[in-house]
């Protein structure tokens, strides 16, 4: 591997990221998160790649083993796939900043599993654009990141957006927590695994028709943001 096709994927993969970080992290500037909690909210995401591809690995031996990797299985196959990545972000972010004082408010659930998925999908993408770069050279490498850009990168941050909304709706419920929380997961690994699921369907063919409603996802996810920010205690309501 050269340096080049090291250094290219690695721009190709975490700049983007980094991008659509900015854009979120523009939602919560009235009370920014300390700039350390985050880098390591995302450096987390990053690492814990390193925990979901094996459990991916695992589930397709373990489903090949039964006979149920072809046809019948193969959704299902995808929906523990989502589910490793999934509870892996959570994780991530949890272990890292939601147990923190410096989680303080609603919209800080947000904030943090979004950046958590956004560590993961910036890794991940590094992995996809090293074999692309690789095998078909820098052109397919870019449109790839494209694309990346636009399905992968937005499919992380949308189903991890869905449990970071989840936690957000319970933050003055502490008792409806872990309900949520496994609400939550369990509608992010669907979303994902809708994903690609169509994606996997149509073969490289009608991928932006599969995108189109992602983009809807984001409007939709913007208006709940605002949501959330108008959460607020009834105790201090009150006062």
């Amino acid at each position: 591997m050269s340096f080049s096709t090291l250094f290219f994927s690695m721009v190709g993969g975490i700049l983007p990221a980094l991008l659509w970080l900015w854009f979120w992290l523009k939602e919560d500037r009235l009370h920014p998160e300390p700039r350390r909690l985050l880098i390591l909210t995302f450096l987390g995401g990053m690492l814990v790649v390193a925990l979901a591809l094996p459990l991916e690995q695992i589930t397709y031996y373990v489903f090949k083993k039964l006979g149920l990797a072809a046809a019948g299985g193969g959704f299902l196959i995808l929906f523990v796939w989502a589910f490793a990545e999934e509870i892996s972000k959570y994780l991530a972010a949890k272990k890292i900043a939601l147990n923190k004082k410096e989680f303080d408010e609603p919209i800080d659930a947000l904030v943090y599993l979004i950046t958590a998925a956004l560590g993961f999908a910036a890794l991940e993408n590094v992995i996809f654009l090293l074999e692309i770069i690789n095998n078909y050279g820098f052109l397919a490498g870019i449109v790839t990141g494209n694309l990346r850009f636009a399905g992968a990168t937005l499919i992380h941050i949308l189903s991890s957006a869905t449990v970071g909304a989840s936690i957000a709706f319970a933050f003055f419920h502490k008792k409806n927590y872990r309900r949520n929380v496994l609400c939550g997961l369990f509608f992010a690994t669907l979303l994902h695994a809708l994903f690609n699921y169509f994606i996997i369907k149509s073969n490289g063919e009608g991928v932006f028709q599969i995108f189109f409603p992602l983009w809807i996802l984001v409007i939709v996810l913007l208006v709940i943001f605002e949501k959330i920010k108008s959460i607020k205690n009834k105790t201090y309501a009150k006062k």
